[in-house]
């Protein structure tokens, strides 16, 4: 069992954070962060399937499934660095170099990310002047990594970090994490960025499993807007400075990591799906009674990627009608006359419909389990005892005003 405690990626032993204003895009604001580790890790990713690759991704991919040790990440918010030929893979590797040369360690130990506007390349000279100015700012205090998970913001409104404790082989390790997405989230492994810290022990092929399989339940069930971004990546670094004994099997050990590393990436994701651009809500769907997860899952993801159902509950309106009809052509069999949905939030629980059809409820009572700011419909199909839930949030006006001028 773990514990829920303070902090992000500084959590763990070893890891150390720093960030900066560079001035990429954004003025008078941090725009740049740096994660290290004071010894090389072991290094997991996840990547987005978006056949559109933004060069850091083509970068991290290549350099985790390489085999090579991590040791430093660098991001930046403003600019993706997607779409930009062998000039924005060129500047990947200049970006390693400098932070090489800067913390004396490999290029190849080196790890990229970058956030912000597609098509544009990055500048350079910023670049490594912010990797000049961070290099020196190294600090393993949470409030060094709370910074990070700030400067690695865009359209958020909020920063996004995690961390928990478990006892492995009797040693306490630790697990942090931090975040971005807002918007353009869709992932299917937003532009969402994940980079999780841990000072386990642990093989990198079964870090590399544990976080594979962690994301199907976790990022892969949230969507704000439908769209699978060019940047989606999850990093994963373990240092081993806990002191516990190597897990190299699938023994207790690792079911306990697995646990601990799914409420990190849960958390973080629910954080990314309450922050929409433009949200007033989470929105949650749980289905109950599927026959297998994965009908549970194409259906709970289909209702969250519902614009009309996400429109509904940005107006507090009980509009049952759209979540059915979401799930119907969700591609996933089930029988319609056999649907409870319930309605639930901190203002109560209501059912709306039983077998398929309306039962009597308040229409006040409604409106007032949605309007707050965390919402769930639970729909029961009755047809074994799987479940699974997702992640989403409301449409507003607000989302078009932001995404019509991005760029400027």
């Amino acid at each position: 069992m773990y514990e829920v405690i303070q902090g992000g990626v500084t959590a763990a032993k070893g890891f150390m954070a720093a960030s900066t204003a560079a001035g990429i895009k954004y003025k008078n604001r941090p725009d740049m962060a740096m994660i290290y580790s004071t010894v090389p890790c072991r290094a997991a990713g996840t990547f987005t399937t978006n056949l559109v690759k933004a060069a850091p991704v083509k970068w991290d991919k290549k350099q985790v499934t390489g085999g090579a040790d991590a040791q430093a990440v660098i991001v930046n918010a403003g600019v993706a660095n997607a779409c930009t030929g062998k000039e924005g893979m060129d500047y990947c590797a200049r970006t390693a170099a400098a932070a090489a040369e800067s913390l004396d360690i490999k290029a190849d130990s080196v790890l990229v990310a970058s956030t912000g506007v597609i098509g544009m390349q990055l500048p350079m000279d910023r670049i490594e002047a912010g990797i000049r100015a961070m290099a020196p700012e190294l600090k393993g205090s949470l409030e060094s990594g709370t910074k990070a998970s700030k400067a690695i913001m865009t359209t958020d409104t909020k920063h996004k970090e995690a961390a928990v404790q478990v006892v492995l082989g009797g040693m306490p390790v630790t697990i942090g994490g931090m975040c971005k997405g807002s918007g353009m989230i869709h992932p299917n492994m937003c532009t969402m960025l994940s980079f999780i810290t841990t000072d386990a022990a642990i093989s990198k092929e079964l870090l590399q499993e544990a976080l594979s399989e962690d994301i199907k339940d976790t990022y892969n069930m949230i969507s704000v807007d439908g769209d699978t971004s060019t940047n989606d990546t999850v990093l994963l670094l373990a240092n081993g400075l806990a002191g516990n004994p190597e897990i190299t099997e699938k023994n207790e050990d690792y079911k306990a990591f697995c646990e601990a590393l799914n409420y990190i990436n849960e958390t973080l994701a629910k954080k990314m799906a309450g922050d929409g651009e433009g949200c007033t809500a989470l929105f949650e769907v749980k289905i109950k009674g599927a026959q297998t997860k994965e009908q549970a899952k194409i259906l709970a993801k289909s209702v969250i990627t519902s614009s009309l159902t996400k429109a509904a509950v940005f107006g507090h309106d009980a509009n049952w009608g759209r979540i059915l009809c979401a799930m119907g052509y969700s591609g996933a069999d089930f029988d319609p006359e056999q649907v409870d949905l319930y309605f639930e939030s901190a203002a109560g629980k209501l059912q709306i419909i039983k077998d398929g059809v309306a039962v009597e409820y308040s229409e006040e009572q409604a409106t007032k389990i949605l309007s707050q700011q965390e919402v769930t419909a639970i729909a029961d199909i009755k047809m074994g005892t799987a479940e699974a839930a997702a992640w989403g949030c409301d449409l507003t006006f607000d989302y078009v005003k932001i995404n019509a001028d991005y760029r400027s």
